[in-house]
Formats: C-alpha cells, sequence, structure tokens
C-alpha cells in the first residue's frame, strides 16, 4: 500500500486505538454498563493478532491476483470523485455480499463465527477477527479490478470501510437522527446484527451503507422491547480456549460429517445454513425467525 494510503489511514486509526477504546472502557467502568470484561477484551485482541499474522501472509498472493485482473480491466476516464464514489459503492455491496454467504453457508460460518461469538459487545468487539478470512476475501474483490480499480486502492478502501465498521461497535450511543438510520449502518443497526435474539438473526450484513440490506431484505430495526442478547444460539462450553475459539465450529461440522447418513447429506452439512440437520433437530436461522413471529401471533 503507498505511502499515502498508509498516512490516511494512520489519521483514521489513532482516535479509535488511542482515544476511543479507552473512553468507552473508563465511561463502563464509571457509568456501571459493564460493556467490557478483561477476559473478553484479551480473546479480541488476541484474534485480532492472529487475524492480522494470516493477514499479512496472504496480502501479497491477494495483491497478486488482483494486479492481474486488473491487467484486463476496462478502460475508463471517471473523474477522480466518480472514481472514488463508484469504488466505495462497489465495495460496500461486495461486502453485503461476502457478509451474506458468511451467514447463509456452514463452511464460512465457520470462518466468521469468531466475530459473533462475544457475549459482549464494545468497541474493542470490533477487532474480534474472523481469523481465516484471508482466505478468500479478496476473490470478492476481482470483479472490482476487472471494472478498472487499481489494486492498491481497492485494498485501501476496504481498510478505510472496516475503520468505520468498527465504531459502530458500541452500545453507548442510542439511536442517530432517522436520516442517517435510513442510508448508513449505526450502531443500533450493529446491535441487530450481533445479538443472538430470533427476530434478529442474519440481519444487518452491511458495513457503511445500510440501503443494501433494505434493498435485499435483510434490514431489521432494533427493537425497544427485545433488548439485544450478544454472542451464540448455543454459547461456547469453554469461550476463551486459545484454540476451541478459532477451530470450534470446524470440530462441530467434523462431528456432523461422521453422522451423516449419504455423501449429500455430508455436503449439505457443509453449504447448507447454520442449523440445518438431516434429520430436522436443529433450526436455521429462518425457521427460528419463524417460531418467534409464530409464538407472537405475527405469523400465521
Amino acid at each position: 500500500m503507498g505511502e499515502l494510503h498508509r498516512q490516511i489511514l494512520l489519521l483514521f486509526s489513532i482516535p479509535i486505538y488511542a482515544i476511543l477504546i479507552p473512553l468507552e472502557i473508563v465511561l463502563s467502568h464509571f457509568q456501571h454498563w459493564k460493556f467490557y470484561s478483561w477476559k473478553e477484551t484479551a480473546v479480541n485482541i488476541y484474534l485480532n493478532f492472529v487475524n492480522v499474522g494470516v493477514d499479512l501472509l496472504l496480502r501479497g498472493l491477494a495483491l497478486t491476483i488482483l494486479i492481474f485482473s486488473f491487467k484486463y480491466h476496462e478502460v475508463n476516464n471517471w473523474n477522480p470523485v466518480v472514481y472514488w464514489g463508484l469504488l466505495f459503492l462497489c465495495e460496500d455491496i461486495m461486502f453485503w455480499l461476502e457478509h451474506y454467504v458468511d451467514h447463509s453457508s456452514r463452511f464460512f460460518w465457520a470462518v466468521h463465527v469468531t466475530h459473533h461469538s462475544s457475549e459482549e459487545f464494545n468497541l474493542s468487539t470490533g477487532f474480534r477477527s474472523s481469523v481465516f478470512m484471508p482466505f478468500y476475501r479478496y476473490l470478492y474483490f476481482i470483479p472490482l479490478a476487472f471494472i478498472g480499480f487499481k489494486p492498491l486502492d481497492i485494498l485501501f478502501m476496504y481498510a478505510l470501510t472496516q475503520t468505520y465498521g468498527i465504531l459502530v461497535h458500541t452500545q453507548a450511543i442510542k439511536k442517530l437522527p432517522r436520516w442517517i438510520e435510513y442510508i448508513f449502518v449505526t450502531p443500533s443497526h450493529h446491535r441487530v446484527h450481533h445479538a443472538s435474539n430470533a427476530p434478529y438473526l442474519d440481519k444487518n450484513m452491511g458495513m457503511v451503507l445500510i440501503i443494501w440490506d433494505r434493498i435485499f431484505g435483510t434490514f431489521t430495526e432494533e427493537i425497544e422491547e427485545e433488548p439485544p442478547h450478544y454472542g451464540l444460539t448455543k454459547p461456547l462450553d469453554n469461550p476463551h480456549h486459545p484454540v476451541r475459539i478459532i477451530f470450534h465450529e470446524w470440530q462441530e461440522i467434523g462431528k456432523d460429517l461422521k453422522a451423516a447418513p449419504t455423501f449429500k447429506d455430508k455436503l449439505k452439512y457443509l453449504f447448507m445454513p447454520p442449523g440445518w440437520s438431516h434429520d430436522g433437530s436443529r433450526m436455521t436461522s429462518k425457521k427460528l425467525r419463524e417460531v418467534w413471529e409464530k409464538e407472537r401471533g405475527l405469523k400465521h
């Protein structure tokens, strides 16, 4: 990444690392919000370091593939404002697609689940990384290189939008003005995304713009009478184990593959939504939402 890109990212990162997180920790302590615990925060930091290590190892491969793809790009003469505006929009919708797939296929959920495994929700949760995502994340950016966006600009824009994505991991901010809530992902929207409550499962996938969720039917408001409960629908038995926190879902997949009666069922355990089972003994997020709605008379 170029020197100018690094300097810009540094300017955006300093407030997060040096000001906002310590401020939220102090406020949480003195206001008795109990947003933070030492163990969960330590796990967040640990997962972030592991993710950074994997990302650094694979960044050269990702950049090489994007550069190769860029060689065959469409020629364009976009105005710089148009160029960066389109890059932002294209990258944001590609993130929504990646995020949707991560929640819709158990294979990818096994990677992404670490980010959702904390029962706390605070700014440090934004650093609770999906450790192995660097193995495939860049594949979603290949179409952007073909369109004509420069590989370094693609990676820079992703890092920039990730910075925004970290900021919405907070309970300290309630609701923002209506027009902001309609267009942008806000803390309220992202609290919904991290909640394990049935009506909130697999909702609000956006990174910066919430409009993609509104368009594609994955948007849900935070309901006042339904406070978010963070973490997984099935809590981990050892949530702070440094190995199990990363591989627990893979271990569960392994058990299901052994129990699957047919090869077709084995494939379904890999690629159907989390919660799918060959004997119907479990429920997917969709089914859990349907049961919740039926119990409240919202669905017949």
